[in-house]
């Protein structure tokens, strides 16, 4: 076999049914191997960064990794982004990019690039294949990095003079962890200390014992739970055996049922209201494979205050070391898979009626609930169309996923959309990626087939940075529907001018085209909603289209989005907006 046939076979091997990727000079043996390849699948984007986001939303939505082949040079350099966004949000990824000839790297040949070096930052692990015998353990490899642990992207890197030769047979190879970073520690009731992982037997049974005794506590859930096998059915068995409230962080969304009365919503600088106050006077927080990200905790010396009192703490389950004690120092540290730590510890725990705190949460539920001003002159709020979407698709929540792209309009889709089962809210968080939503949204649909709805909630910003892989869409009758919340602004940007900058608009005003025509023009259907009047009636219509579709709704451009954490304030000190609640605060 050459490099190429290999390839193929390793991606046989590995059970690989879809690949996104661009062909170029540099990676043409592999793509002459898998050309016509009955074993996957595979698609053609219309520029390397949205294969990438494919990818992504295709592991966000199957739980598989999502696999990318791309030419050297500039086609490895436009992989950059979507890796970034895999190694934020814990998505695994596997690339393979092209290389020119080891014989010639180093010479600045023709499209050459250091890309091992330019991935180094953005990927779990990279590596430049050097020999053609060495190809099927560094696949493997891959594949293993990528899927173990926190998962994460990897890239293998393939110079021309070992996808092109022969090799007279593939030995049958496991990956050799021969490095120490490649290495995830996934023990059970492991804890950490002073840098180290150790067993610690009475671990579970003390945390559980602090989770009973605590008379405000909080389970604060991220994006772990969904990627332990087990962890969103433990998530559940644990709130309601110890009778603890569920706050999601943007990518736990989905973990735990938001219409389950024990559901807080998503916390954090846009968050619920109640969640942000039940956070900051809780005495007892159990965060389960989450990181405490900047955009959940705010003032970090503020956070969660109540924890420091009465005996209380903050317990943090997590899969990587590394995510430990990073941000927050956390009082018990339960390294390995949430579910099964989570597991192992419930029946150690014990249940308490709380009623002080639940009337105190019923309370902030229902002064604070998520809130708007409705327009006038059949001006359309955008969070009216993501309610009408949401009600129309009430009774089929398990089939309906969304993608976002980055801003106000993810945000509002956050806040109006009830979110009930997991994997179906697919979004850049850590990157903030503007652009991600129309391709990851594709991925998913190839991911999950023709029986599942995919939407898309894009910005005008977001949707035309990749609005281009619409012809994807189109080529491939990929049935995705994109809903583009048009207010001519970059919406979120433009919210921070108004309130920090004296509404000082430097670059933000957009001038776009009528995106239903354009929509039209690159095979996809187009449709067009401007008065409050027929949001009903276009989104039934826009919900019923076969095939790919895009709906331009201008919406109202002078919306906030609320409540909203002012940098370096903490979570009670929200900014509430002109609908919600009277300006609570912390008792």
């Amino acid at each position: 076999m050459t490099g190429g046939e290999i390839f193929n076979e390793m991606m046989r091997r590995h059970g690989v049914e879809q690949i996104f990727g661009y062909p170029g000079g540099a990676i043409l043996p592999v793509y002459d191997a898998i050309h016509e390849s009955k074993d996957f699948n595979f698609t053609l984007p219309r520029h390397e960064q949205g294969g990438g986001h494919m990818a992504e939303g295709y592991a966000r939505a199957t739980g598989k990794p999502g696999v990318c082949v791309v030419t050297s040079g500039p086609g490895a350099t436009n992989m950059v982004t979507p890796l970034q966004d895999a190694l934020m949000d814990g998505t695994p990824l596997v690339v393979f990019t092209g290389q020119v000839p080891t014989s010639a790297m180093g010479s600045d040949a023709f499209q050459e690039a250091d890309v091992i070096g330019i991935t180094r930052p953005c990927t779990k692990w990279n590596v430049l294949v050097k020999h053609i015998e060495e190809l099927p353990r560094r696949i493997n490899e891959a594949f293993h990095v990528a899927t173990t642990g926190r998962p994460g992207p990897v890239l293998v890197d393939l110079p021309k003079d070992v996808t092109a030769p022969v090799l007279k047979n593939i030995p049958e190879v496991r990956p050799r962890l021969a490095h120490r970073s490649m290495r995830e520690e996934t023990r059970r009731s492991a804890t950490f200390r002073s840098g180290d992982v150790a067993i610690d037997d009475d671990l579970l049974p003390r945390v559980a014992e602090m989770i009973s005794r605590a008379k405000r506590p909080i389970i604060y859930a991220g994006q772990g739970c969904i990627q332990s096998p087990r962890g969103v059915e433990m998530l559940r068995k644990l709130a309601e055996t110890a009778n603890v409230p569920v706050t999601t962080t943007l990518q736990g969304m989905g973990a735990f049922d938001e219409l389950h009365p024990l559901s807080l919503h998503m916390l954090g600088m846009h968050g619920s209201a109640y969640a942000n106050l039940a956070m900051q006077s809780a005495d007892v927080v159990i965060a389960l494979g989450a990181r405490f990200d900047d955009r959940v905790t705010g003032n970090l010396a503020q956070f969660a205050p109540g924890t420091k009192e009465n005996g209380g703490g903050i317990v943090h389950f997590e899969i990587s070391p590394k995510n430990c004690n990073k941000v927050v120092h956390c009082d018990e540290i339960v390294i390995g898979d949430v579910g099964e730590n989570i597991e192992d510890m419930l029946p150690h725990v014990r249940a308490s009626p709380r009623l002080e705190w639940f009337k105190q949460l019923a309370d902030w539920k229902r002064d604070y609930a998520f809130a708007y001003t409705p327009a006038k002159d059949g001006k359309i709020m955008p969070q009216t169309i993501l309610e009408e979407i949401d009600r129309q698709l009430a009774h089929r929540k398990e089939d309906a996923y969304f993608t976002t792209g980055v801003g106000q309009h993810q945000m509002w889709a956050a806040q109006f959309i009830r979110w009930r089962h997991p994997r179906t809210f697919i979004t850049s968080g850590g990157s903030g990626t503007m652009g991600f939503g129309v391709p990851s949204a594709i991925g998913a649909k190839l991911g999950l087939g023709k029986d599942k709805i995919v939407i898309d909630i894009d910005g005008d910003a977001s949707y035309s940075m990749t609005m281009q892989e619409m012809l994807t869409a189109a080529e491939y009758q990929i049935g995705v529907k994109i809903l583009v919340l048009n207010n001519n602004f970059q919406g979120m940007v433009k919210q921070w001018q108004d309130l920090f900058y004296e509404e000082r608009h430097s670059g933000t005003p957009m001038v776009n085209p009528d995106f239903a025509k354009v929509a039209d023009a690159m095979g996809c259907t187009g449709l067009r909603l401007d008065h409050a009047d027929d949001v009903t009636r276009v989104v039934e219509e826009f919900l019923a289209c076969e095939g790919p579709v895009v709906l331009d709704a201008i919406v109202e451009k002078e919306e906030h989005v609320y409540p909203m954490v002012p940098a370096g304030k903490a979570l009670d000190e929200m900014v509430y907006g002109p609908a919600i609640g009277r300006g609570a605060r912390r008792s």
